[in-house]
């Protein structure tokens, strides 16, 4: 029978015992008051590990992940291991493998370089046994995760805040075309880091509005760990569909021993849409390989959480929203485990909410006061639009002739009542391309390219 239960116990005692005689104290796992990491906000960065106690886990726990790696991959060398599970070799990883050598659970197969790090490490039959039961636990053999205390006090160390200026918030929008009405109120409301209620028709830049503040507005960038631990159970976070990594990486200069479990990324800017139901605001656990994926908003922790063509999901608005009354208040977020458990983390999100529908037909008064800001963003004036028409024309390459405008808007909307939309000039100009080339001729502003590209644009409803 292996001893490695009876060596998770030992080492339990003797950490134990460390805490007694007053030692490792100044552990990051100590105590939940303590800082961790160093500096703050965006210069913030995770304190570096040197050994298994800096890890805040247990050596079984990492011998288990070790052995998985394993399992899956066959033959690695100490570094490849290292790389995999985002710890260093030297002093953590280095002192598995010996550990896992005196199990016999792993071997050396010969060396592909100089040092032990380049040591090629095989699985053995007691290795494959012992990988098959930690497989019947959990299937998740990845990054090493960090324990939820140290996630929490992360983000905590790394908030979204910051001052908005009408100099910074015409930079995030000098892509676009916005009345200062609206800028006026879209500052405040981000300066706010809490809620934003963004309505009115489709087509005028409620998302693109969202998105542009969110990537200039909020920051640098951010660190979040690969996985959290919560008492053995595995939570990924880090999604590259979603999270975009930051342009100042870690390197050799300032960052090098920093904890590799982490990764520096954008500050996040999420967006959801009709899919979202109230499932997927929770942790998210897979039966098959038997760890969680984190929900929507703490994978935004520290970002942007976007909630688009709100009223359109499966789930009722109303639902919805009183899903994030304790968040918006408290800032603090509850999640569950599949075994009942619940967990407190932090909820640093700007939520910015974003419908085509009357607000009154979605939500009632109450919960509108707690949405601090309500932002209409209403048609473009032909001023505006007109703005608009150039900017795009010239980003296609297409001559802009001002009385051909005029003759789109007479015939195409005062003629027709239609509103004016600032998504109009951008599809227009694609259909008049798409058929200029279809036809073979030049590629100008004339009638019968706008003609025909209204005709086939427009539909009435």
């Amino acid at each position: 029978m292996s001893n490695i239960k009876p060596l998770a116990a030992q080492i339990a005692q003797q950490q134990a015992a460390q805490k007694r005689q007053g030692k490792g104290s100044t552990s990051p796992e100590a105590e939940q008051g303590e800082r961790y990491g160093v500096g703050a906000g965006e210069n913030w960065m995770p304190p570096p590990v040197n050994s298994i106690e800096d890890t805040g886990l247990n050596m079984l726990a990492l011998a288990e992940l070790v052995l998985k790696v394993l399992y899956f991959s066959g033959n690695l060398t100490g570094y490849q291991i290292a790389e995999i599970v985002k710890l260093p070799f030297n002093g953590v990883v280095d002192q598995l493998m010996e550990y896992l050598k005196r199990e016999r659970a792993v071997e050396v197969k010969g060396s592909g370089g100089i040092g032990e790090g380049a040591y090629q490490y095989v699985i053995t039959g007691v290795g494959i046994e012992r990988a098959r039961e930690a497989l019947e636990r959990s299937h998740y053999a990845g990054p090493a995760p960090v324990p939820l205390e140290f996630y929490n006090k992360a983000i905590k160390e790394q908030p979204q805040r910051v001052r908005v200026t009408p100099q910074v918030l015409d930079q995030a929008l000098s892509h676009l075309v916005i009345s200062q009405k609206i800028r006026d109120m879209v500052g405040p409301a981000v300066n706010s880091g809490r809620s934003i209620f963004l309505y009115g028709p489709p087509g005028n830049g409620k998302t693109t509005i969202s998105e542009a503040v969110g990537r200039v507005v909020l920051g640098k960038g951010m660190y979040i760990p690969y996985a959290i631990d919560i008492d053995g159970q595995v939570v990924n976070v880090f999604d590259s569909v979603n999270h975009e990594l930051a342009d100042d990486q870690p390197n050799g200069s300032g960052r090098l021993r920093s904890d590799p479990r982490w990764v520096r990324i954008k500050r996040p800017v999420i967006m959801v849409g009709g899919e979202l139901t109230l499932e997927s605001l929770d942790l998210v656990y897979d039966p098959i390989n038997k760890f969680y994926e984190a929900p929507f908003q703490v994978k935004a922790n520290g970002g942007m959480f976007l909630i688009d063509d709100f009223g359109r999901q499966q789930v009722r608005p109303r639902d919805l929203l009183n899903r994030w009354i304790v968040p918006l208040e408290k800032r603090i977020d509850f999640l569950t485990l599949h075994t009942g458990r619940k967990l407190e983390v932090p909820f640093d999100v700007l939520i910015v909410f974003s419908t085509n529908l009357e607000p009154r037909d979605l939500v009632d008064e109450a919960f509108l006061r707690r949405i601090r800001h309500k932002i209409e963003i209403i048609d473009p004036t032909y001023e505006e639009f007109r703005e608009i028409f150039i900017r795009v024309a010239a980003a296609h390459g297409l001559p802009y002739d001002d009385r051909m405008l005029a003759y789109l808007i007479q015939e195409w909307y005062i003629k027709e009542d239609r509103s004016l939309r600032a998504v109009h000039p951008r599809d227009l100009i694609g259909q008049m391309k798409d058929i200029a080339s279809y036809l073979g001729v030049p590629f100008e502003m004339t009638r019968d390219l706008i003609d025909r590209a209204c005709e086939a644009y427009f539909v009435e409803l």
